[in-house]
């Protein structure tokens, strides 16, 4: 179309004749060039002659693109055809993905995954109702120690055999002498071995200590057979008891106590200076080689009287007895 107008009418009908039949032959070539009127318009036959054959490349034949390549240098194809050829156009667009396919058989079962790790704990929950009371469990084995008590058994050298009990020190009996009007109240038990802190004698005028002795020898008194003897004494501990006690006028100990022993109550003579009362064991010993009266200080019996206390249940001038207690 550009063509003809460029063109004079005369040849216009050959540039469409040598359009429709390609650039072929050099005749046509020449008769074409030859009709130019006009340099540019030879350029623009050319350019639209090419551009025609390119695109109706079609009226050529199979055999003929095909044929063995000539002087051309490209199966016959003119030389200005290889000048015009383009470059060759940029790839195009990915197309849209497809469509998901059929899914495929179920594959073969895998290992055991390992352990995974322990959660937090929970919070607690709400507390439960009471349940009833347990069995009661067999007793357990004794506590470490931790106290216990310590008394004295006078007239002994031994501690009672009981559990948990036993001997501190065993010695003799001592105080003031009976009739001092100074001194002390309480008896002592003495160890045999006594410490001393100077070697050197002391001062005579002082408090003097002295031996204790049985005054029982009279009026078929309990223990006439150690009159005038030394009175022997045990300091006792037991650490699997936290208290201890002398309960007067009994024999036996109260519920859940613990019998240490048991004896006569005896203390100094009315007539003499006052002291403390002591549990005397009823099975006295003595302090061997012991047996002269040298006095000093003095254990007596005690005996009730109704002045004051009932009686019965106490009887007058019967000897009272006493007993040691633990717990």
């Amino acid at each position: 179309m550009l063509s003809a107008l460029l063109l004079p009418t005369g040849l216009s009908r050959r540039y469409k004749r040598a359009e429709l039949r390609g650039c072929n032959t050099t005749s046509e070539k020449k008769r074409v060039t030859r009709n130019m009127k006009k340099p540019v318009n030879a350029v623009i036959v050319l350019l639209f002659i090419c551009a025609a054959t390119i695109a109706e490349g079609g009226t050529t034949s199979r055999v003929e693109r095909n044929s063995e390549p000539t002087e051309t240098g490209n199966g016959g194809a003119p030389p200005y055809l290889e000048i015009l050829r383009g470059r060759d156009g940029e790839d195009g667009r990915d197309g849209r993905d497809g469509e998901d396919g059929v899914p495929g058989p179920a594959g073969q079962v895998g290992k055991d995954g390992k352990d995974g790790r322990d959660g937090r704990d929970g919070k607690d929950g709400e507390l439960g109702e009471k349940g009833d009371p347990g069995l009661l469990g067999p007793p357990g084995p004794p506590g470490p120690s931790s106290g216990g008590v310590v008394y004295t058994r006078w007239g002994r050298t031994t501690c009672p055999n009981t559990p948990g009990t036993e001997l501190v020190y065993a010695g003799r009996a001592g105080g003031s002498y009976y009739n001092h009007k100074g001194g002390a109240a309480n008896y002592l038990c003495l160890p045999e071995s006594p410490d001393y802190l100077s070697s050197t004698p002391g001062h005579p005028i002082g408090s003097p200590v002295y031996g204790a002795e049985y005054e029982s020898g009279w009026r078929n008194a309990s223990l006439a057979s150690v009159n005038d003897h030394n009175v022997p004494c045990a300091v006792c501990c037991t650490t699997t008891k936290v208290m201890v006690l002398m309960l007067p006028a009994k024999t036996q100990c109260p519920p859940s106590w613990t019998l240490e022993y048991n004896g006569y109550l005896m203390t100094a003579h009315n007539n003499h200076n006052r002291a403390t009362f002591e549990c005397v064991d009823k099975d006295p010993e003595t302090v061997p080689g012991s047996a002269g009266d040298v006095n000093g200080a003095q254990f007596f019996h005690t005996k009730t009287t109704c002045s004051g206390l009932p009686c019965p249940p106490y009887v007058s001038s019967k000897e009272l007895a006493c007993v040691v207690c633990t717990k």
